[in-house]
């Protein structure tokens, strides 16, 4: 079962994001495949995740697992190098730009059918898949580009390389998730207060 939002402790995020920065360090600067955490806990269940990548506040990088097959601490690390070397928008990360990341966490709820009008702007994240065409937008996405419900399910049928209104097919499936997010800029803004 997965975690519910805002239930990891500071602790937990610290350690994943920590996780997600070695793994990272490893992969990029020593070609080197990151050793498997032991976790215990919530960073042990089964839970979906995202990392995303920044560098001077643009993305340079976003994978993740909506239903993942390993504990969480493990599905980040994964997500973590997947998002610096094989996102297929940006270019592999190169060991000069490891420094300037900047990492954000998504941990995801687990996704449940849904009806467009059950979403709602900020708190779901949206997964429409139809045959083997899957796309997937996390809840903050929608919020930061001003997007209102309409243009978040067109954006995320865009992902899904659907037609832009496939989300009122019947035959499309709609799930939404919520999402804890949390960065290391965060982290540092929280300790510095």
């Amino acid at each position: 079962m997965s975690p519910p939002p805002n239930l990891l402790s500071d602790e937990d995020r610290r350690t994943l994001l920590e996780l997600a920065r070695q793994a990272i360090q490893a992969s990029v600067c020593r070609d080197q495949i990151p050793a498997t955490p032991m976790a215990a806990g919530a960073l042990a269940e089964k839970s979906g995740a995202f990392v995303s990548l920044h560098i001077g506040g643009k993305l340079r990088g976003c994978i993740g697992q909506v239903s993942p097959k390993t504990g969480l601490s493990e599905t980040v690390v994964q997500c973590a190098v997947l998002a610096a070397r094989a996102d297929e928008r940006f270019p592999p990360v190169v060991p000069e730009e490891v420094s300037q990341l900047e990492i954000e966490i998504s941990v995801l709820t687990e996704p449940v059918p849904a009806k467009p009008e059950d979403i709602e702007i900020g708190r779901h994240g949206i997964l429409v898949a139809q045959g083997g065409r899957r796309g997937v937008l996390l809840p903050q996405v929608a919020r930061e580009r001003g997007w209102d419900r309409q243009r978040f399910l067109e954006e995320t049928c865009r992902k899904a390389d659907l037609p832009l209104d496939a989300w009122a097919d019947p035959t499309v499936q709609l799930h939404t998730f919520a999402a804890e997010v949390f960065s290391e800029v965060a982290l540092h803004r929280q300790k510095a207060s």
